[in-house]
C-alpha cells in the first residue's frame, strides 16, 4: 500500500494505491518530488531497466489537483496508468449525465500531456454513490492508460468491494512485458 503521510490532523488521505506483493522485486517507490501535491500519488517502479509510474489523482470540487497538474506542466514518461477522483460529471463517461464539463477539457490535455487515454469499465456502474436519495449516483472515478496498452476498456468497478464507502473500488491489471502488475485505487 502506497499513500502520503497527513501532516496535520486535519488533512485527509484522499489517495492511496495497492500493488500486488508479488511484484515487489519492481521496487516501487512513493515520488513525492514528481509532482508535490498533497492529492496527487504517483509512484514509480522499475522493470527491464526502464523507470514506469503510476499516478492516482483527487481533484476536489475546486479542481486544485488538477489547476497543479496544468499549471506547474509536470512532466513524466512513461505513465502507465493515471486514475482517481477527479469529481467532474460530463455527459463523455457518464450516460446518465446529460452535460458537458468545462474542467473535462483541462483533465483531457494533462492526460495527453502523460500520453494515457480514458479507458472504460467493462461494465457500466456508477462509481460514486449518493448518500443523499436527492442526489444521483456518479461517474466521478476515471482510469487512463498509457496509449499503447493492451488493456483499454478493461478494467473493473466492483460494487461488491465498496462496503460502507461512496466509492467503488477499480482493478486494472497492466502487462508489462513478462511482468503483470495489478493496481487498486
Amino acid at each position: 500500500m502506497f499513500s502520503r503521510n497527513s501532516s496535520q490532523t486535519d488533512d485527509l488521505l484522499r489517495t492511496i494505491f495497492y500493488t500486488n506483493i508479488q511484484c515487489s522485486h519492481m521496487h516501487f517507490s512513493l515520488r513525492k518530488d514528481i509532482p508535490n501535491h498533497k492529492d496527487i500519488l504517483c509512484i514509480s517502479f522499475f522493470n527491464c531497466s526502464c523507470i514506469y509510474f503510476l499516478i492516482n489523482v483527487y481533484s476536489n470540487s475546486s479542481q486544485l489537483a488538477l489547476k497543479y497538474l496544468k499549471d506547474t506542466e509536470v512532466n513524466i514518461d512513461n505513465v502507465l496508468i493515471m486514475t482517481g477522483d477527479f469529481n467532474i460529471r460530463d455527459s463523455f463517461w457518464d450516460p446518465n449525465y446529460p452535460y458537458h464539463s468545462s474542467h473535462k477539457n483541462t483533465l483531457f490535455e494533462i492526460a495527453n500531456s502523460f500520453y494515457v487515454e480514458l479507458s472504460k469499465p467493462t461494465e457500466f456502474f456508477p462509481t460514486r454513490y449518493s448518500n443523499n436519495s436527492q442526489d444521483s449516483n456518479s461517474v466521478l472515478d476515471l482510469v487512463f492508460l498509457h496509449l499503447n496498452s493492451m488493456e483499454h476498456n478493461n478494467h473493473h468497478i466492483y460494487l461488491e468491494w465498496r462496503l460502507t464507502s461512496d466509492h467503488a473500488p477499480i482493478s486494472v491489471n497492466i502487462s508489462i512485458l513478462k511482468e503483470q502488475v495489478q493496481t487498486r485505487k
